[in-house]
């Protein structure tokens, strides 16, 4: 019988293959009074030692085939293991309490995926839950004497199937077998679908239920473009998914022809096609995928990975590392988005009921200037070593944009005491990603020299809801009429005044809503990088007056995102 489920598109493909089911070993135990607690800990302690040695021969082992980015998630969990902070709580519990290391470590770590998992505000953060979760079963197999499932045992083509994969697992893979990956939980930022991006297997995530409900040889087909499994399908389904597999084979062979081509319409408009990265390991990918240039450099996670507060230099050397790299293409730095839903091990935040209506982004720069000149001031150094610009995130007023720029002009001059014209090149930008700010577009043009639309969280503060909650995941509708209106405006306001818009939200790489955003204006589009060569090939096929008039059609015909989807879909298929 036809089994049909729905997750979480993570990793862009066709595959079709038996099922393999990932069958992790029961983990349970039995908690344990023990008598000698130094002889646990070294039990205990042995036990990390030896996972950590494990994980370096895997990260060494599969060097070749990983991006330095992909092999850093390794570090992540190595650096897991080694947190002196988890070490010694499970340690404490084991002498104070007299129990097992296995009791005391599942009692310690299973809070950390709980606080995780709780940050329902941000994607990001609770999908680090994944990465714990894979450190817990890890440890607790060495403890058990049990061993967790090895893929680089597979010799035959499969779909892998499973409740969770680690890094580990994924890294062990080999694309000749494995033709698809379907998970239960997970997202797409998750490092198993990273992974399975970089090793271009069809992937799924938050497949709920799908380890239960399929068995393993079972014939399986996943759709890593809509997220759709398929469990024994129709011969007629198979023909179809292998139709729609060669002709996604055939396009990416014409896409890769596009890398060192300009982002062209089909009149011959130029337009921009950047990349959103998290760190310089990225840029590589970016670089390698065509992009025209960087169009955001998260911050954070420069922070977030550190265990203090960057230093002025240590900034310097990350921002100068990233612009060096990028051959003379711009780099787009945000700076510091931080807040109650991205927090810093060391620098403690209020508890916040909504934090993503509250203590973040500039509001926290305006209110600590000691932080935020320190990120301006090696911005504006980094600027020699190449083309930087600096966008603030979530303003919301004009008094805070002014406040921002006034910091900014401080700084600079006080550099140019020592380096007279330090700073001439950059250009200042704001994110637009608050409904007030948008409506205030055409002022806030005045005081910058470019936007950059980020949709995630305009999307969520016009439709009010959570884009982490599931229960109104519906209303993430970036096709919706009055939306599509709202940005149109924002356009419209910044070209008045000769400000450059961009879009770093997911809708910048969204195959429906392109030929829209080129029929309103829209300068620059950046997105993932994998996402780049498809949008470049597209766009090359658009003609901005016929995307015109397709805009006008969807905000008068349309009153609902559906109708403006289907609208749109008809119309590709006919151009």
């Amino acid at each position: 019988m036809t089994l049909k489920m729905t997750g979480t598109a993570a990793s862009n493909g066709v595959g079709i293959a038996p099922v393999y089911i990932v069958d992790k070993p029961n983990l349970s135990f039995e908690k344990q009074r023990i008598s000698d607690s130094s002889a646990e800990i070294e039990r205990f302690k042995d036990a990390l030692l030896a996972i950590s040695d494990e994980l370096k021969g895997i990260k060494e082992a599969a060097a070749e085939k990983l991006s330095k980015d992909e092999l850093a998630i390794f570090d992540v969990h190595i650096e897991i293991l080694n947190d002196p902070e988890m070490f010694n709580q499970v340690v404490t519990r084991i002498r104070s309490q007299r129990i097992n290391a296995e009791t005391a470590f599942e009692e310690v770590i299973s809070r950390v995926i709980r606080e995780f998992e709780s940050m329902t505000g941000n994607k990001y953060m609770q999908e680090r839950a994944t990465d714990f979760a894979s450190i817990r079963d890890q440890v607790l197999a060495k403890l058990e004497g049990k061993s967790l499932p090895n893929l680089q045992t597979l010799d035959h083509p499969v779909i892998v199937v499973a409740h969770m994969i680690g890094p580990s697992d994924t890294s062990q893979m080999n694309a000749k077998f494995v033709k698809g990956i379907v998970t239960e939980v997970g997202g797409r930022t998750s490092h198993a679908a990273i992974m399975a991006r970089s090793l271009q297997i069809p992937a799924i995530v938050g497949c709920k239920g799908i380890a239960h409900q399929a068995k393993n040889g079972e014939r399986a087909i996943v759709d890593g473009f809509s997220g759709t499994t398929i469990v024994e399908p129709t011969p007629n389904q198979v023909k179809h998914y292998q139709q729609i597999a060669s002709q996604y084979a055939a396009e990416r062979l014409e896409w890769a022809k596009l890398v060192d081509s300009p982002s062209l319409t089909k009149d011959g408009q130029q337009l921009t096609i950047s990349a959103n990265i998290g760190s310089s390991n990225d840029i590589l990918a970016a670089v390698d995928n065509g992009a025209d240039e960087i169009g955001l450099f998260r911050t954070e996670f420069l922070y977030m990975k550190s265990e203090h507060l960057p230093t002025e230099e240590e900034q310097l050397q990350a921002y100068k590392e990233a612009v060096e790299s990028l051959g003379g293409r711009t780099l787009v730095v945000r700076t510091l988005d931080i807040g109650g839903d991205k927090p810093l091990t060391f620098m403690p935040l209020p508890h916040e009921l909504n934090p993503f209506l509250g203590y973040r982004a500039i509001r926290i720069s305006l209110d600590r200037p000691q932080m935020f000149r320190t990120q301006l001031r090696s911005l504006i150094r980094a600027s020699q070593f190449g083309r930087i610009n600096i966008m603030f995130p979530m303003i919301t007023t004009l008094e805070e944009l002014q406040a921002a720029k006034k910091i900014y002009y401080e700084e600079r001059k006080k550099l140019r005491q020592d380096y007279p014209k330090i700073g001439a090149n950059i250009k200042l930008g704001i994110m637009i990603e608050v409904p007030l700010a948008a409506l205030y577009a055409e002022r806030l043009a005045k005081e910058v020299d470019f936007f950059s639309i980020g949709t995630n969280d305009l999307i969520q503060y016009c439709f009010a809801a959570d884009r982490g909650n599931a229960s109104v995941s519906y209303l993430y509708q970036p096709l919706n009429p009055p939306f599509l209106k709202l940005i149109a405006h924002i356009i419209k306001s910044g070209h008045q005044h000769n400000t450059t818009v961009a879009m770093c939200g997911e809708m910048a790489g969204d195959r429906l809503a392109l030929p829209l955003l080129m029929g309103m204006g829209l300068d620059e589009y950046s997105m993932s990088a994998t996402s780049i060569l498809r949008t470049r090939s597209m766009m090359k096929g658009l003609n901005i007056k016929e995307c015109q008039q397709l805009y006008q059609r969807a905000v008068t015909e349309c009153e609902t995102a559906t109708q403006v989807h289907d609208l749109v879909e008809k119309w590709l298929i006919a151009h």
